[in-house]
């Protein structure tokens, strides 16, 4: 075996062994959760300020992500840099906050040297460590245990595995706290609305449909060669049929166009009653964009109508604007 072949295998294995200790480490997490656990919950319920969250190295970057996790998932929260806290920004931290501390260690100084005024503060300590004996721990109103067997650095020295437990303990808290305040799918939609998520619980066929007179429409005496032309005007490959009073009564597509010529000859004097398809797909303005998406999917049609609850028509579009809107 090449030396080459050698340092591959073992790169694997190295990789194959930090996953097996990471995932220990989290596993364990699951029999330590008890009464604390649901202390820290009862502590970040009832705050009615923010959850403030602070670390420092890498429990930094992680009290980051819990904040985030926290903040749109129904829990508000902000990152306190510790080191920076003791120069001004502990003024972020109010009466009503809880705080959420990170330390594998639980003797980071930069926390400790916080402490005095948390406690002055009277402000809820919640602390993550790997040392229910230090001083953080010692410290806090709760203290949540994410001590690891060992880190999954072959040295054993940078932080790995237990910094994967904290953000697992992290997840289990905004978690929890979403399903004890009811956060729906909706609400998630509210804070994340310029992705694609927010925009598929958000959106809505009103806000993507063609309308007034972007919207194509003709009646059933209308004849091919003036239907064809208004569906070329309005660009949505389709026009609605409608009767006097706008109630729909069929629709005309690109495709009822092909499928006519490959099957007649002579058209262009033909009305619309003739050729227009009866009972087509509609949806209402109010519906979301992505139940939209789900009926055209269904039904393989390329374009819905959008009527009132008199089947009375208001709008129309296509899976090109359901495109454009980021839904597709």
């Amino acid at each position: 075996m090449s030396d080459l072949a050698v340092n591959r295998a073992r790169l694997l294995e190295t990789g194959r062994e930090v996953l097996r200790l990471e995932a220990a480490a989290v596993a364990t997490l699951e029999d330590r959760l008890d009464d604390d656990f649901i202390h820290a919950c009862e502590l970040f319920l009832h705050c009615t300020g923010r959850v403030v969250v602070s670390g420092m190295g890498k429990s930094g970057i992680i009290a980051k992500k819990i904040a985030a996790t926290l903040a749109s998932t129904g829990s508000p929260a902000l990152f306190l840099h510790p080191a920076e806290g003791s120069h001004g920004d502990l003024g972020m931290l109010t009466r009503s906050d809880c705080l959420l501390a990170l330390s594998n260690s639980g003797e980071t100084a930069e926390l400790l040297a916080i402490l005095p005024v948390v406690k002055r503060l009277t402000v809820p300590l919640i602390a993550m460590t790997g040392n229910p004996q230090s001083t953080l721990a010692r410290s806090a109103a709760v203290h949540l245990n994410c001590s690891v067997e060992r880190e999954a650095c072959p040295l054993n020295l940078a932080p790995t595995a237990s910094t994967t437990a904290t953000l697992a303990m992290g997840d289990a808290l905004a978690m929890a706290l979403l399903q004890a305040r009811g956060f729906s799918a909706d609400d998630f939609a509210l804070s994340h609305p310029g992705g694609s998520l927010g925009k598929r619980l958000l959106l809505r066929v009103q806000d993507v449909m063609h309308r007034d007179q972007n919207l194509p429409k003709v009646r059933l005496e209308t004849m091919l060669r003036d239907a064809v032309l208004e569906m070329s005007s309005k660009g949505l490959g389709m026009t609605a049929v409608v009767d006097a009073e706008d109630r729909v009564l069929g629709i005309f597509t690109d495709g009822d166009l092909r499928r006519a010529f490959a099957a007649r000859q002579d058209l262009w004097a033909q009305p619309m009653s003739a050729l227009a398809h009866a009972a087509p797909r509609t949806i209402s303005a109010e519906a979301l964009a992505a139940e939209a998406l789900a009926v055209m999917e269904n039904y393989r049609v390329g374009a819905l109508l959008v009527t009132d609850a008199h089947q009375k028509l208001i709008g129309a579009l296509n899976m090109h604007d359901l495109l454009r809107a980021g839904i597709v």
